[in-house]
């Protein structure tokens, strides 16, 4: 699922914090800072969404991911090679490699990933 700029942006703050009540996650906010009323909306939708969950201290609320960094750009990457790619992830590691603009050390370093991928589910 991929979630909309305002409450993506609000997720990469979580995860970068991993734990933050609603102050620390306004501080991460460049200027112009959204209202307070708004950043408490969108952390009420990514809760609903099971994205976000919170620990109670009196009456403030310590917020945490429930969906990983990985999870989310796992699945979100899933989709495009679905929609875009007929569900190969071979066409997209072609298209990336052939579009990406990454340099002969670059493409030599992914190289070494995918080899190294290769190794281990040959065990």
């Amino acid at each position: 699922m991929k979630l909309p700029n305002a409450e993506e942006l609000l997720m990469k703050i979580i995860w970068k914090c991993e734990t933050a009540f609603l102050k620390d996650i306004m501080v991460h906010y460049q200027e112009p800072k959204p209202a307070t009323t708004t950043v408490i909306t969108l952390l009420k939708r990514l809760q609903d969404r099971d994205f976000v969950g919170y620990r109670l201290f009196g009456n403030s609320r310590q917020y945490y991911p429930i969906v990983s960094k990985d999870e989310y750009f796992s699945g979100h990457l899933n989709g495009i090679v679905k929609n875009f790619f007929e569900n190969s992830p071979l066409q997209f590691a072609s298209f990336f490699t052939a579009t990406g603009n990454l340099s002969a050390t670059e493409l030599e370093d992914l190289k070494k990933i995918v080899e190294k991928e290769i190794k281990k589910r040959k065990k």
